[in-house]
């Protein structure tokens, strides 16, 4: 049992770290984080990443990884995770495996910013935002379970382990139709799930997807239920026609989930600007948010391309800019 004195200490000293001023704090972790840390480490910035409980991102859900540079034999996702923290720790990356609970973000150039751990304030001169993205789920049966064992979220990056198999696509947007596109590249036959009767993608990528032999449309349905077979791996899905409830079922081993992106970007709304769907803004090719001092990068601001490479790279961006800014802008009195 230990002493009050221990107690009086460990909050004084507490207290002590809270005011203590950081470079940069980081708040997530995963490919964009873990750069951006990196870079800055390197930079001699000593920066605090608040990774999260979750620490490395989708890629902790992820196995296989083969196209991402540097490993050509491929590398499960959690090992590359674990790479790129070991990276930024070997170089003077401080790690925190907790969640950021608030943010108080100045609007002054040179202004102090405040990040949270709980009731543990971490006060810094610049923040780099790295929370990342998780795909939206069907919520059906079978779907966490058979997640990497059939179930996947990107043809772009799973779609090589589906050659000569026949798979399906669960959406109708333009992202649905582009993964479409991809995995009948490998896939022996792609069958598209959709719950309504027309796609809502545009019409240029419909008719792109219609023009493909291996390529079927079919609505209007929805996945009830996703079936493993003796090997543990996916065998089928049931399918459930919106209009009739009529249920069937369609013998596949590949399931691609293209129904969007949920940003995890509620730690900061109200304060950083957002767009409709949550993705954080930033200004133009930079990783600058609306407040100076405040940069974001990976899945947070991306809408578009959703890779691990595409990720790291926004990663380093905004190390450059944060970097650039702390150079640049004097600290206002505390």
């Amino acid at each position: 049992m230990k002493h009050p004195e221990y107690h009086s200490e460990l909050k004084t000293r507490k207290n002590q770290m809270s005011a203590e001023i950081e470079n940069v704090v980081v708040v997530g972790s995963g490919p964009a984080g873990y750069t951006a840390a990196l870079y800055m480490a390197r930079a001699n910035l000593s920066p605090l990443v608040i990774e999260g409980f979750m620490w490395g991102g989708l890629l902790q859900q992820t196995t296989d990884v083969e196209n991402y540079p540097g490993f050509p034999e491929g590398i499960m996702g959690p090992e590359l995770m674990e790479h790129f923290r070991g990276q930024a720790e070997r170089f003077g990356a401080r790690l925190i495996t907790d969640q950021a609970s608030r943010v108080e973000l100045s609007d002054k150039p040179g202004g102090i910013h405040t990040v949270w751990v709980e009731d543990q304030a971490y006060r810094t001169r610049a923040v780099v935002l790295a929370m990342g993205a998780e795909h939206k789920k069907l919520g059906v049966a079978g779907e966490e379970e058979l997640s990497g064992r059939g179930v996947s979220y990107c043809a772009t990056c799973d779609a090589a382990f589906f050659r000569d198999k026949e798979t399906i696509i669960v959406g109708g947007g333009d992202s649905a139709m582009e993964e479409a596109s991809f995995l009948a590249k490998f896939a022996s036959k792609v069958t598209i799930i959709n719950r309504r009767a027309e796609l809502r993608a545009s019409k240029i990528m419909v008719e792109r997807v219609r023009s493909m032999d291996n390529i079927e449309v079919l609505t209007p349905y929805v996945v009830s239920e996703f079936v493993a077979g003796a090997d543990g791996a996916l065998e089928s899905a049931r399918l459930s026609n919106v209009e009739s409830g009529d249920e069937s079922k369609i013998d596949i081993k590949g399931a691609f989930i293209a129904v969007g992106h949920v940003p995890q970007s509620e730690l900061v709304k109200g304060t950083v600007e957002t767009d409709e769907n949550g993705y954080v803004a930033v200004a133009g090719r930079s990783t600058k948010t609306n407040l100076p001092g405040v940069f974001a990068a990976g899945d947070l601001v991306d809408h578009t391309y959703r890779q691990a490479i595409t990720a790291a790279g926004s990663g380093c961006q905004a190390a450059l800019d944060a970097e650039w800014y702390l150079r640049d802008t004097p600290q206002l009195p505390a």
